[in-house]
């Protein structure tokens, strides 16, 4: 089975053709990705890296990790099988297949066609005959995973994810039937959530019991919006109407009050997403008055106090959580990929219901930036946080061991095409604007529409209309938020240029005019074969300014043109970029760099360096300042990036003076770029202090690792301080179990330092050692990590 598995992965292209009739609709209906074949540059190579390395990574990883093999366990139970791993390790296979499916439309293969049927043959195996299907319980029935508990559902709320499993496996059975037109997969899932429907409820004989990963809510609203079968969307208004309501109260998993009471997001952020998704596709397709006004409220929330310019959501890594309202830091900012991911979920089912262009403003920011961030230009690489800041303390991964993001971006970015357009009766929505083509069926009619574009690089998009006879239709193109002059809905961030930009819009190369209304310029005609419309939109660099309570922006701007947000990053720059100041009016030069990342625009512009020197005084140096856009930076190794520039002296960060410190050479067990804020002369507040930058060991765990620093000359030294960086309780990271002060002495030998004061472990703060002077031309520190974590480090200051 594993030789016939890794053959068919072979040669990964995609490909079949189907059309589903919905049995039931939202207000305004989305048109399916099997409906368009995007031909642009900017997202076919994205689809291309997506069907040559990431899809063909993520299911030869389900097979060297043993995803498969779990479902063969599953299918032949053992009490010899040992159960290791995460209890959703199941739904990698299923988001692996739904990516793969979306693909299918865009590059026909029947080598991945068939692979995939294997696949879904063991899976189908490990089903047990009432539909329960969930291989961390079936493979060893006596004894379960941990997470799992000794009967069914009994830990769902707490860490079993069951309904979480049967979420993602709906979501990718529907994709996969979309595409095929197959029943091998979306019939398993329908066995399985059948056995959910019956045993999960408040009648006699069921478990009350709700998602405590939620997803299960959105994929069942899905599955039945595909059959027609209420039951489906009965139990998702029945896992959304009990949260709050059962054994479990917190906000981790939104379970702190009743969902139709909640009005701030908060929690988990991607446990948050899911499920404000499942409520927005609750009350679009039931119009229920209660979850409208809530999933409306816990919206206004998010982009007025919590969104990150990136469309990030998720502030801290404690909890992987959204933060406090307008808690937005940079360099620890968590902006977990899966989270940018539902937030696109989110504001999708929103237009789906309310028809307004905002929340494509919002989509369109976390699509480009933020989402797009996490997996690399080449489709191998993966951020599992996004962060705004960075020291090089942050890289792409190949992989992890909870696989989330990874498996998630195999089934967003395949995804891309469906979110192009929207209908409702006469009216055509261009949301996004890609180089497609599409075939679109409006009151029955099918309308062909063709955009070629460079966007996101130039504002220039031209739509093809070819109905098959003349055809009154109304097309209502969106005009995005950035051109009209807003950043995001609400006053969270603003233009701090004052520019105004402005857009044309030709039908036949002659200009027409419309009242904008909900965000959209309608065209209102009878189209015909040959009819095309021309959208120009202004497109320059400008500056974004947050609102006065996000603390860490205080004093600075951020540069974004078009639906991009730009970075400042280490290759492009010979100077630190964190002790950049732009000036209060900048003027930027765009220049085109077609061999640089994939193809990029970069924006140029004058800045300063403010720095000490040896005697305190601050010093100014003119730099220029080379900025790129947010989404591609990490791809030409470690160090030094960051979203948010001072352009006022409160937020500047000059280079410190000289010390002893950072006029060492260092040296270490484990080497990093971000080993330079060690010595950069940058102390935390307090320990919760995320701006300094920091470096740390994980993800190693009870070694025993050192630092070393060499003096350009012979120095006497007897005071040492450390400032201890630990991420307790969610992040890696805790103080050592202990640490020694060692100094190379004559002879060249490491030498403990002797009548050394107490080796304090304190974090956050300074843990000063002081010993009887040495005369020497290198100190080194030895710390013990803890036994399962590592340990970090802010400075290390010698005098």
């Amino acid at each position: 089975m594993r030789k016939h598995l890794l053959t068919g992965l072979l040669c990964l292209t995609i490909g079949a053709q189907a059309q589903v009739k919905k049995s039931a609709t939202y207000p305004i209906s989305p048109v399916p990705f099997t409906a368009v074949k995007v031909t642009d540059a900017f997202w076919g190579q994205r689809l291309k890296a997506s069907r040559e390395v990431t899809i063909p990574l993520a299911f030869r990883k389900c097979e060297e990790t043993g995803r498969y093999e779990n479902f063969v366990k599953a299918a032949h139970p053992s009490d010899s099988y040992k159960e290791e791993g995460f209890t959703f390790d199941d739904t990698d296979v299923y988001k692996t297949i739904e990516g793969a499916s979306y693909l299918m439309q865009t590059y026909p293969d029947k080598k991945l066609d068939h692979y995939i049927d294997s696949v879904l043959a063991i899976v189908a195996k490990a089903q047990e005959p009432d539909g329960y299907l969930y291989t961390y319980r079936t493979m060893n029935p006596k004894h379960p995973h941990e997470w799992v508990g000794s009967k069914r559902w009994e830990k769902e709320e707490d860490l079993s994810h069951e309904l979480y499993n049967l979420g993602h496996m709906i979501e990718g059975a529907i994709a996969h039937f979309q595409a095929t037109g197959k029943r091998n997969f979306l019939d398993i899932a329908i066995k399985y959530a059948d056995c959910a429907v019956r045993e999960i409820g408040d009648k006699p004989g069921q478990v009350k019991v709700v998602p405590g990963h939620q997803i299960a809510e959105m994929a069942l609203a899905k599955l039945y919006v595909v059959t027609g079968n209420k039951k489906y969307l009965d139990l998702a208004k029945f896992f959304l109407d009990n949260k709050g309501k059962t054994s479990t109260h917190t906000e981790y998993n939104q379970s702190h009050k009743p969902v139709i009471e909640q009005d701030e997001a908060v929690g988990h952020a991607v446990r948050a997403a899911y499920m404000y998704t499942g409520m927005a596709e609750v009350a679009a397709l039931t119009g229920d008055k209660d979850y409208i006004n809530a999933i409306d409220k816990i919206w206004s929330n998010i982009v007025n106090k919590k969104l990150y310019i990136t469309g990030g959501i998720g502030a801290t890594n404690n909890g992987e959580a959204f933060g406090s309202n307008y808690e937005l830091p940079n360099m620890s900012a968590y902006c977990e990929t899966c989270a940018a991911i539902g937030n696109v979920y989110l504001n999708y089912r929103l237009f789906l219901l309310h028809g307004d262009a905002k929340y494509f403003d919002v989509l369109e920011r976390t699509l480009y930036n933020g989402l797009i961030s996490g997996v690399s230009l080449d489709g191998g690489g993966f951020f599992y946080p996004n962060p705004l800041e960075s020291i090089g303390q942050h890289q792409r991964q190949p992989w992890f061991g909870c696989a989330c993001c990874p498996s998630n971006i195999c089934r967003f970015i395949p995804s891309v095409p469906g979110y192009i357009y929207a209908v409702n009766n006469n009216d055509v929505y261009v949301n996004l604007f890609m180089a497609n083509h599409s075939d679109i069926k409006v009151n029955g009619k099918t309308v062909e529409l063709k955009q070629s574009t460079s966007y996101p690089w130039d504002g220039n998009i031209k739509i093809e209309v070819a109905p098959k006879g003349k055809q009154n239709l109304n097309l209502k193109i969106r005009i995005p938020g950035w051109v009209t002059g807003s950043v995001v809905p609400g006053n969270l961030y603003s233009y701090a240029d004052k520019k105004t930009l402005g857009y044309t819009i030709k039908v036949n190369g002659k200009a027409v005019d419309s009242k904008i209304e909900k965000g959209y310029f309608t065209i209102n005609r009878g189209w015909k074969k040959g009819d095309v419309v021309e959208v120009h939109f202004d497109m320059e660099p400008r500056t974004v300014k947050a609102h006065p309570l996000v603390q860490d922006d205080q004093g600075k701007v951020a540069v974004e043109r078009g639906p991009l947000v730009y970075c400042a990053e280490w290759p492009d720059n010979d100077f630190s970029v964190l002790n950049v100041v732009l000036n209060k009016k900048p003027s930027f030069s765009v220049e085109r760099k077609a061999d640089l990342l994939y193809g990029i625009n970069e924006i140029k512009t004058d800045a300063q360096i403010l720095s000490y020197d040896a005697q305190g005084k601050i010093a100014a140096k003119d730099v220029k300042l080379t900025l790129i856009p947010y989404y591609a930076w990490a791809h030409r190794g470690s160090g030094e990036m960051a979203v948010w520039l001072p352009n006022e002296l409160r937020a500047t960060r000059p280079v410190m003076p000289p010390t002893l410190a950072s006029e060492c050479k260092i040296d270490a067990s484990y080497k990093v770029k971000a080993i330079s804020a060690i010595n950069d002369g940058l102390v935390p507040k307090d320990e919760n202090d995320r701006t300094v930058p920091y470096y740390h060991w994980w993800p190693k765990e009870g070694t025993t690792e050192w630092i070393s620093y060499d003096f350009p000359v012979e120095k006497t030294v007897s005071r040492s301080t450390v400032y201890w960086f630990d991420d307790a309780p969610w992040g890696g990271c805790r103080v050592p179990k202990s640490w020694k002060i060692f100094y190379k002495d004559k002879f060249g030998n490491w030498t403990p330092v002797e009548n050394a004061s107490a080796y304090g472990t304190e974090k956050g703060i300074g843990n000063e050692v002081t010993f009887k002077p040495v005369s020497t031309k290198s100190l080194k520190i030895e710390i013990q990590l803890p036994e399962k974590n590592a340990s970090g480090i802010y400075e290390w200051e010698v005098e």
